[in-house]
């Protein structure tokens, strides 16, 4: 662990969003970074208290225009938060000029140059990184972050769903061609775009599915599981707009091949060292009220003796540890600094 506790400069790409400002709320407080850069083409020379009114007090930065140069003298860090398809047109000369680049859209995420960009609809403007680019869930990644100079920060539902079935996928115990994943999220995770489905009287007292027939993050999760698994797997994922602006509740269903297996045990055993992982007591539910505002995915297992399934249910903040929280938290294993550095705020109640 590094113990010399060095000021990292970091860049902030794209931070006008709901995911920006939390990145923007973590960033400044934590103990061993230095704020130097934050870019919008929209909000150029607009101060970030300004426009992010509880900074005030925090920073003195204004927005800039995002130029690769700049940045690379700025900045030993840049994070994307931008919409996908961004961030992939100026990743090439980042990489060139040596900048470590984290990215939470899901420009980097899939493999599979195709399959990106047949759910995204756009050709992909820089395949060639693809290859390089880590998938970086640090509770499955950990060792190839360190050392990754290109790192893609995993998408809010397939956090959940990945870490959800995880010890299950490792051991080999479950059936692998019928998992559910019947997942929810605050409206938050449709990001600050003006549209008429997310307007509150469209979201409050509501509450819808949406991507039934397929959700651009199916495949990301399909990767995650099929990696863990050893094997292809087949994923039914259904996600739900819940009438909150925070939280993510995924359900999971699968099959057993034992079903006397001790699972509770199972998941305490796999996440006892991971410190943003927390597995709840045998008969204790999860809420996302429980993990408001902070980096913790908190698990539940419940075996159904009457249909002999197993039930996972898994709550994150999809602004935290489904996006900007994550982000943070792999930077702190890039450097080698503890993984709670900067994220270790308590939940907000009520």
């Amino acid at each position: 662990m590094n113990t010399t506790n060095p000021t990292i400069r970091v860049g902030v790409i794209g931070a006008t969003g709901y995911t920006g400002s939390e990145l923007l709320r973590l960033l400044l407080a934590h103990p061993q970074v230095s704020l130097t850069r934050v870019t919008s083409r929209s909000e150029t020379g607009t101060l970030l208290a300004d426009y992010w009114p509880n900074l005030r007090g925090h920073c003195e930065l204004a927005f800039t225009v995002p130029e690769a140069k700049d940045l690379a003298e700025a900045c030993e860090v840049v994070f994307f938060a931008t919409p996908h398809a961004v961030a992939m047109n100026m990743m090439p000369e980042l990489i060139e000029l040596g900048v470590k680049v984290i990215d939470l859209s899901a420009d980097f995420r899939l493999k599979d140059v195709a399959q990106w960009e047949h759910w995204y609809g756009v050709k992909h403007a820089c395949p060639e990184l693809i290859a390089s680019a880590v998938y970086a869930l640090p509770e499955t990644h950990r060792e190839h972050i360190r050392g990754a100079q290109l790192l893609a920060c995993p998408g809010c539902y397939p956090t959940s769903v990945q870490l959800g079935f995880l010890p299950l996928l490792e051991q080999g115990l479950i059936e692998t061609d019928y998992l559910i994943a019947n997942s929810a999220s605050g409206v938050s995770g449709a990001g600050k775009q003006a549209k008429v489905a997310n307007l509150f009287a469209e979201v409050g007292d509501n509450f819808k599915a949406y991507g039934v027939a397929g959700h651009r993050h199916l495949p990301e999760i399909e990767q995650g599981l099929s990696d863990m698994a050893g094997e292809a797997v087949t994923l039914t994922f259904v996600p739900h707009l819940l009438p909150m602006i925070r939280g993510i509740h995924s359900t999971l269903y699968c099959k057993p091949k034992d079903f006397s297996q001790d699972f509770q045990a199972l998941y305490e055993q796999r996440f006892s060292d991971e410190p943003f992982v927390d597995i709840l007591p045998a008969g204790q539910y999860p809420e996302t009220r429980s993990v408001k505002g902070t980096n913790l995915c908190r698990i539940s297992i419940q075996p159904i003796a009457s249909s002999s399934m197993l039930a996972i249910l898994v709550v994150e903040d999809n602004l935290v540890k489904g996006a900007a929280g994550q982000a943070v938290q792999i930077m702190n294993i890039l450097f080698d600094w503890p993984e709670t550095a900067g994220l270790s705020n308590i939940a907000l109640l009520p």
